[in-house]
């Protein structure tokens, strides 16, 4: 029976468990989107996943979605991570880049201009800006050319992520941002070849990886989706059919992986994905941004239902040793306070030290 703790292939890089430490937005860089001494420490810790992708990552300067999120859209951006990708590498670790490009989700106080989106439907929530939540402010619609200009942006990401040192890169198309914007029913109203039917709807998805891999290759370029996902209120309507056209479009191009979080309440759509997808799949089994926290439990579950490798977010914030704490059956230390998550500083950041080398 497969383990958590075996080996596994992805591309050139040979990973030592199953074990992913999934994409945790943690708004630690600076303001203007460096990457820090800090979060050198804090990847490094986790070096003994089987593979890091980092949190969300601005590809441009239209993707910036979040307060002191980091970038990787000018030559200091990348130069600031190359500390990071270094402490990983030298912890004997992997690391990919995930390329978040935040669409609607977004407000002008944080990167100086109107978020921009596949249709001009503002976002009904609050989002996080330098002055505490606000509501999110209306997008501007892109113009067909402009939106083959937004696909290519993640191409070029791609080429200075691997520049910056890091393995490969994942393009984060879940949890209601950029990508799902196009996939969705509700925030993608376009007539043009990017809108109106199922393959209109996921063009730009298919643009975007095609850009990465044309960038860096294929073996180092992962896909994240949420099938389903409500996260920023999303609505897909027919996604199964949606998702499995999107499989059958991304197929050929022989990605390193599909990242999938867990649909909410549906036990069937996930592993008819599975069967659709003929190449490596991680899945998170916390599904979307909520209170379920996956455990070895939960990731061997999914291992026997046919994942590949398992994704953990929340139990790496205070167990940066999570591997270990699995090999030794050590019981893992509680979440954080939320309030610690976002909140700037060392303090719960760094507070708990990793595996002792």
């Amino acid at each position: 029976m497969t383990s958590l703790l075996d080996g596994y292939r992805i591309g050139e890089l040979r990973l030592p468990n199953r074990v992913v430490m999934a994409p945790m937005t943690r708004a630690r860089a600076t303001a203007d989107g460096l990457a820090t001494p800090s979060m050198a420490t804090y990847y490094a810790r986790r070096a003994t996943a089987g593979l890091i992708v980092s949190e969300g990552v601005a590809p441009n300067h239209q993707g910036q979605s979040n307060p002191r999120t980091p970038g990787l859209r000018t030559e200091a951006e990348v130069a600031s991570w190359r500390p990071v990708t270094a402490a990983v590498h030298a912890n004997g670790g992997r690391i990919f880049a995930q390329l978040m490009h935040g669409g609607r989700v977004g407000h002008v106080s944080v990167a100086g201009h109107r978020p921009v989106a596949p249709s001009a439907v503002t976002l009904p929530a609050d989002v996080f800006t330098p002055d505490g939540m606000r509501p999110a402010s209306a997008p501007r619609a892109l113009a067909t050319a402009e939106v083959a200009v937004e696909a290519a942006a993640y191409g070029a990401a791609a080429r200075r992520a691997v520049d910056a040192g890091f393995d490969g890169v994942e393009l984060h198309g879940a949890n209601g941002y950029l990508i799902q914007q196009f996939l969705s029913s509700n925030a993608n109203l376009r007539t043009d070849r990017y809108g109106g039917t199922v393959a209109g709807r996921l063009r730009f998805a298919v643009e975007a990886v095609e850009a990465c891999v044309d960038a860096i290759g294929a073996a180092r370029v992962g896909i994240r989706l949420s099938p389903g996902g409500r996260v920023w209120d999303m609505v897909e309507d027919d996604a199964p059919g949606l998702y499995a056209a999107l499989f059958e479009a991304l197929a050929p191009l022989g990605l390193a992986y599909v990242h999938l979080l867990a649909p909410e309440g549906d036990d069937e759509l996930l592993p008819a994905l599975r069967k659709a997808w003929p190449g490596t799949l991680i899945v998170n089994p916390g599904g979307q941004i909520g209170p379920r926290e996956t455990d070895l439990a939960a990731g061997e579950r999914w291992l026997a239902a046919g994942a590949d490798l398992i994704g953990f977010g929340r139990a790496f914030l205070a167990n940066p040793d999570l591997v270990e704490r699995f090999r030794t059956g050590a019981p893992l230390r509680p979440t954080p306070d939320r309030a610690s998550w976002y909140s700037g500083g060392d303090a719960g950041y760094l507070d708990h030290p990793g595996p002792q080398h």
